[in-house]
């Protein structure tokens, strides 16, 4: 099959784990960037990506490169494209606009120039043009304008990856699943061993965490864009279909999820059920505080609520809190935190190992890694 070229969009701070996943598909050429991976494969690729990688947000094949100097210069030169290569007049289309530019500056009134410039592609053709559909559009395509280098590509995922089909219902401030599963990524886990999250909500950490040590993909139950495009090889695509092999029985693994809330959990728990990991997960409704985590260490990953996000009576005692219980029931745990309260943190009354700039729905945030051992690291004399 020919190689090319794709780009992956991911969350900021996810790059070097995004760029993991696609070399060990077997991506050539991964050169991570600014909330993008840049590879190159096959179409065999590309649809495994799109299965299995669990932290990008979309796989763009670009179809078109080229310099623009001005708002008309751009409309002319993505009119004057064969756009019959990739659409006809019974495919509904959208565009999605990303734009750093002096010429253009608003990234809706680029979509809509780009929508234009094809539409008129298809009149001037056929005297009649492709219909628009931002819901479920049946193509759509990207457009990239920084300064005056455009970018046009194809988007292969369709829906945004995070959407895994299991999420249905959730509570006030879900976390986005490719963020989950790249947090805990970032904390090394490999799916063995115990895994806790003690304020699990409505269970996306954890849930990501069983498809990981479960090997189930992501995309598993789930449609993509590549599968309206018009070189859509079903065959190929049955065929890595048939190589996902049945969920892993791992029996090297304990995951627990617990919420104060019983409505958290029985959100989580239907969630669980629908990802297809349900007793793959130990749910417990209890404070925090009263969790004890198996004794023999393992890896805690959380996301507590914080003032921008939840409204806490008290963000700092809760931090502190948390600390104490970090201290007092997570020995020989390495235990992460994903907050946006910078000051509240400090609460927690330990030394970060390990700071990680992340972003979580707009805010800047800081995943925080804190070592709980037993005793004192400091060196006999």
């Amino acid at each position: 099959m020919t190689k090319q070229r794709f780009l992956a969009k991911t969350f900021s701070g996810l790059e070097s784990v995004l760029a993991a996943e696609l070399e060990n598909l077997g991506a050539e050429r991964v050169q991570p960037g600014h909330r993008v991976v840049e590879f190159w494969g096959d179409k065999r690729l590309l649809y495994r990506a799109n299965l299995h990688v669990r932290t990008a947000l979309r796989i763009l094949e670009p179809i078109a490169e080229f310099r623009a100097t001005s708002e008309d210069d751009f409309y002319k030169k993505v009119r004057a494209m064969d756009w019959t290569q990739w659409l006809n007049l019974h495919t509904t289309f959208a565009v999605d606009a990303h734009v750093h530019s002096s010429f253009l500056t608003h990234s809706k009134y680029l979509a809509l120039r780009t929508k234009d410039a094809v539409a008129d592609h298809f009149r001037d053709r056929f005297g009649r043009r492709p219909s628009v559909d931002v819901r479920q559009p049946d193509i759509r395509l990207n457009v990239h304008l920084f300064k005056n280098r455009c970018t046009l590509s194809l988007d292969s995922s369709g829906d945004s990856l995070h959407k895994r089909g299991y999420r249905l219902n959730a509570n006030d401030a879900p976390l986005n699943e490719v963020l989950a599963a790249g947090l805990i990524l970032l904390t090394g886990w490999n799916g063995s061993g115990n895994f806790v999250d003690p304020l699990c909500g409505s269970g996306t950490i954890v849930i990501e965490a069983a498809l990981l040590a479960h090997q189930i993909p992501p995309g598993l139950h789930r449609r993509f864009g590549f599968m309206n495009w018009p070189d859509f090889d079903l065959q190929l695509w049955k065929r890595i279909l048939s190589e996902v092999s049945e969920p892993d029985q791992n029996q090297n693994v304990q995951i627990l999820g617990s919420d104060i809330s019983e409505e958290a959990i029985r959100v989580a728990r239907e969630n669980a059920y629908r990802a297809g990991v349900l007793p793959e997960i130990e749910w417990r409704v209890a404070p925090f505080d009263s969790i004890r985590p198996p004794e023999e260490g393992g890896v805690l990953v959380t996301n507590p609520p914080y003032d921008e996000r939840l409204k806490i009576e008290n963000a700092r005692e809760f931090y502190r809190n948390l600390g104490n219980f970090f201290k007092q029931n997570c020995t020989n745990y390495t235990a992460w935190i994903l907050t946006a309260n910078l000051p509240a943190l400090k609460s927690v009354g330990l030394r970060p190992s390990r700071k990680i700039t992340v972003y979580n729905g707009g805010l800047e945030s800081r995943f925080v890694k804190f070592e709980m051992y037993a005793g004192s690291r400091k060196p006999k004399p």
